[in-house]
């Protein structure tokens, strides 16, 4: 999620390997109808959800996520953690709550019981009447009502715009090292099972919608890329409704994806544009922007599609049909939050070279986190840190920029050769106290900024001492392996090393050791 120039304004690893034979994962399909209340801030929803049990364990019970009762008071883990950053503590009085109800679980259309979390609010056992059975799977049912909170933390209301994130109950992860029944925290970020989704969204006529999945509402869409190819163009027309002070029902459908968010503006400027990855793959391309909003938000398809081709090339190709990303109110906490096929980009006062960095650090997690699906709340680096390797490479390429150190920039480095470059920038980011270790845990960190300086620098800096040990194209090489091996999975520490070891055929032991060292590399 937060992007570097946030930061600057700002775990262990396993021990056992795993064989991709012997490896499993859970399954869930989600048909979810929601409405929004734009004058009360509220969504009325259905969630059903078919949980299928590809684990050699029987279960008992399945934890859910109740993502939004993170935001019901001062008491919550979020709420707690914010309460550490002294630009956050007004919000944790949390004058404007958030939170979920009229929770009425069944499963296989009976009626269910649950037992609460005494720790945390936003996290509730679902409890089987019936043992579920490996390879069996089981529907679950419920009503839910959410209130929105006022927007912080990636999600919530504005005046003119819905941040719909972490919004429907969500089953926990459960994989070979059991339950992931976490709570909902700013600093430190989700690890979620992969499936599909239906997704029926009504809203007052009025707005537009950008949502994780393609929709499927045809005459919506084709309005859509009509306003949006025209102010890609250099226009700025509105959408407006044929049917005012009516409401209407948008489908969308999205699978191979572990979450679904979507955002809805009354003033959103549409773009569109096409990227054509192969001869057979193209990929839609939208935007929206605020009317008002940062001027070098009219390059924004431009930064989305040079993202998507950068990170194909390098990495493995977007395998989605549609990328897209909207424009946010200022957060303090970030730059920007991802999800798939969608990005909220929130630096309202981003010069081009930045912007563009922060679109491509938001697109790029497309990769890391949202087709490589690690654990974010317990190997931050393997999500943040790659993809700000990443990102780096990109600005070097492109800019010969570095949004870390972009305003100590002399003319002369910019003119040397990319390698040349790199090789100045990370001694430079090399040299900035990080004294936790690599491998910390999200929860390990107290504040935010040696979260951004371990998780993302640090990180990226060891990720270039591979690069200087393999050399660039096996490094790539290995990357793609993995990339290959491991989409829409949950790779591990352990499985990215040996990625590394079988494209190079060198024992890395001493490189991967230093993920556990205190202080600079």
């Amino acid at each position: 999620m937060k992007t570097l120039c946030a930061f600057l304004m700002i775990a262990v690893l396993p021990q056992i390997g795993l064989s991709q034979k012997d490896y499993w994962q859970q399954e869930v399909r989600y048909d979810i109808q929601v409405a929004l209340n734009d004058k009360q801030h509220s969504l009325k929803g259905d969630l059903l959800v078919e949980y299928i049990n590809n684990s050699p364990d029987t279960l008992n019970y399945i934890w859910f996520h109740l993502w939004p009762n993170a935001y019901k008071d001062k008491n919550t883990a979020l709420a707690k953690q914010l309460a550490q950053e002294k630009d956050n503590v007004k919000k944790v009085l949390i004058n404007d709550p958030g939170y979920i109800s009229n929770l009425h679980w069944k499963i296989n259309g009976q009626n269910a019981k649950t037992e609460d979390d005494t720790a945390n609010i936003d996290m509730v056992k679902l409890v089987l009447a019936q043992p579920l059975l490996p390879g069996k799977q089981i529907t679950i049912t419920t009503p839910f009502t959410v209130k929105l909170p006022s927007y912080y933390s990636r999600s919530g209301y504005t005046n003119k715009q819905f941040m719909v994130c972490q919004w429907y109950p969500k089953p926990a992860v459960y994989d070979r090292t059991g339950w992931h029944q976490f709570p909902y925290l700013d600093q430190g970020e989700f690890y979620s099972e992969y499936g599909s989704f239906k997704v029926n969204i009504t809203v007052p006529a009025e707005y537009v919608v950008g949502a994780t999945g393609t929709l499927q509402t045809r005459d919506e869409l084709m309005r859509y890329k009509e306003i949006g190819l025209e102010n890609n163009n250099g226009k700025a027309t509105q959408y407006k409704t044929a049917t005012p002070g009516k409401l209407k029902t948008l489908q969308y459908y999205g699978e191979r994806i572990h979450d679904f968010a979507w955002f809805a503006g009354k003033d959103f400027i549409i773009r569109y544009d096409t990227l054509q990855l192969t001869e057979r793959d193209t990929v839609e391309v939208f935007s929206y922007g605020q009317t008002s909003g940062n001027k070098t938000w009219k390059n924004s398809t431009s930064y989305i599609k040079d993202a998507v081709r950068h990170y194909s090339k390098w990495i493995g190709q977007y395998p989605y049909p549609v990328v897209q990303a909207v424009e946010g109110p200022k957060n303090l906490s970030s730059g920007g939050m991802e999800y798939p096929m969608i990005t909220l980009i929130t630096s309202p006062n981003a010069k081009e070279e930045e912007m563009d960095a922060v679109i491509t650090h938001e697109v790029g997690h497309n990769w890391f986190y949202g087709i490589l699906g690690s654990n974010e709340r317990d190997n931050p680096w393997m999500d943040e840190g790659l993809n700000t390797y990443f990102q780096f490479r990109y600005e070097a390429e492109k800019y010969r920029s570095n949004t870390i150190l972009a305003s100590m920039i002399p003319k002369d480095l910019k003119e040397l050769s990319e390698p040349d470059f790199q090789a100045r920038i990370y001694e430079v980011l090399n040299s900035i106290p990080a004294d936790k270790p690599i491998t910390t845990g999200s929860t390990g960190f107290t504040n935010k900024d040696d979260y951004g300086i371990v998780v993302y620098v640090k990180t990226a800096v060891w990720m270039f001492i591979m690069e200087n040990v393999l050399g660039r194209d096996v490094l790539d090489k290995a990357l793609q392996s993995y990339f290959t091996k491991w989409q829409f999975k949950h790779p591990q520490p352990e499985d990215f090393k040996k990625e590394l070891e079988l494209a190079s055929g060198q024992n890395l032991d001493k490189y991967f050791a230093l993920l556990d060292k205190e202080g600079k590399l």
